[in-house]
């Protein structure tokens, strides 16, 4: 970590750092230090919630999409968890990774629920694409078995071309922080590389469950137009149909936009660390960028509910997903007695009623 802020003999102030720079006049630091933190509070409780259910024996049973969205729920627990310590970083200005191997393993370990989240997504959509638009491949193609052999690859996958973040940073002794390896700093191959798996994972994954999503809809309305007859064994998916691609739909609207503003990052370069604080405020490419970083931290927080607040989407449009929540989370007292007895009383059940050896066990 670079030294703080000091005044010279004249009073004129003297910035170490550009945290402190972007603290004092930009409101880029202020907004990320506010928002974030809400993520975290719905994330980090709903996501394991939605893994457990997704991931319970009675839900994935005959349910291939649960596999893909309970993958997807772990992942981004563990995203948020690691986007802990780099918020801590980078928001409070508080040293968390910045050592020898932690360096290292946190950027390779931060890239991978990062690179998989897309990935899972566009699994689940091409699946539904198959189930909806050539329902006879649906029973060869749309197994459970596939999905977890799905998920799998494509986790090794990420932890392979995650694999070169930790041979990119290092922990710097001089400055003490993570930097890019100095043998690596006077060629252009962490900006090719950067540049091909943002646009690859976070571009063109996006947009090719776009394509997908745009597919099975066309040919939702076309078996709507053809009447229930037609409709097959489609109509009885209907509900998952929904789910998976309001999903969808969500990650595509928060990644791309914040795709298209990092690729133009080169374009809003910032000014010269030396310049006194009442410099900075009237130079333009200081302004410029703190415009741009302002813009960007803004789409980051879009982006980051992805990570956050599908169990909203999974709560409104799965009757099954809700149903199980409310099992789980509803107080509720169970009250046993004889079916006479029951009779006499009324009773305003929130879950479900069943019988075991004569006696009926309500829950109120």
């Amino acid at each position: 970590m670079m030294n703080n802020s000091s005044a010279d003999a004249n009073g004129t102030e003297e910035f170490r750092n550009y945290y402190e720079i972007y603290a004092k006049h930009s409101s880029a630091i202020f907004i990320d230090q506010t928002v974030t933190p809400l993520f975290y509070v719905i994330g980090l409780p709903t996501n394991p919630l939605c893994a457990y259910i997704w991931l319970s024996r009675k839900t994935r049973a005959n349910n291939s999409s649960a596999i893909y969205l309970g993958a997807l729920s772990i992942s981004h627990v563990v995203f948020l968890l690691m986007h802990v310590l780099q918020e801590l970083k980078y928001a409070w200005n508080i040293e968390t990774y910045d050592g020898h191997a932690s360096c290292e393993i946190f950027h390779m370990l931060f890239y991978i629920p990062q690179y998989l989240a897309p990935l899972v997504v566009l699994g689940f959509t091409v699946e539904r694409y198959i189930a909806v638009c050539h329902p006879f491949a649906k029973a060869r193609y749309c197994t459970v078995r596939r999905a977890a052999f799905v998920v799998v690859s494509l986790f090794v996958f990420c932890v392979l071309i995650s694999s070169l973040q930790a041979y990119f940073w290092t922990y710097d002794a001089e400055q003490q922080s993570c930097n890019h390896r100095v043998q690596l700093q006077t060629g252009n191959f962490i900006e090719l590389w950067t540049w091909f798996t943002e646009l690859l994972l976070f571009g063109v994954a996006p947009l090719a469950a776009l394509v997908f999503n745009v597919l099975v809809i066309r040919e939702i309305h076309s078996l709507t137009n053809c009447g229930p007859a037609h409709l097959g064994s489609s109509g009885g998916s209907q509900a998952s149909t929904v789910t998976l691609l309001s999903i969808s739909f969500y990650l595509i609207c928060t990644w791309l936009p914040y795709t298209i503003v990092y690729s133009l990052n080169r374009q809003f370069p910032m000014g010269d660390l030396r310049m006194s604080s009442e410099e900075i405020s009237r130079d333009p490419t200081w302004q410029r960028n703190f415009l741009f970083n302002t813009i960007r931290v803004i789409l980051t927080e879009i982006t980051l509910s992805n990570s956050a607040c599908y169990f909203f989407i999974y709560y409104a449009t799965g009757t099954h997903f809700r149903d199980r929540v409310h099992d789980l989370l509803c107080p509720k007292r169970c009250i046993k007695g004889s079916n006479r007895h029951l009779e006499t009383k009324q009773y305003i059940a929130v879950s479900k009623s069943s019988k075991s050896n004569g006696t009926m066990i309500t829950c109120v």
